[in-house]
């Protein structure tokens, strides 16, 4: 655990910590992946589906 002085500090501290752990860290449900890169591919395929119809 991490005891910050301020709000603010604490703040930051979260948000980058949520940062890492939906953009950075890979998570075993997605095969490894992270979760940003599980997003971008359902975008692609969804565009790609799109265009096909």
């Amino acid at each position: 655990m991490h005891a910050w002085e301020t709000g603010s500090q604490a703040c930051a501290g979260v948000r980058r910590w949520i940062t890492f752990y939906n953009r950075l860290r890979p998570h075993t449900a997605h095969g490894g992946r992270t979760p940003t890169m599980v997003y971008v591919k359902s975008i692609a395929t969804d565009q790609q589906a799109q265009a096909e119809t």
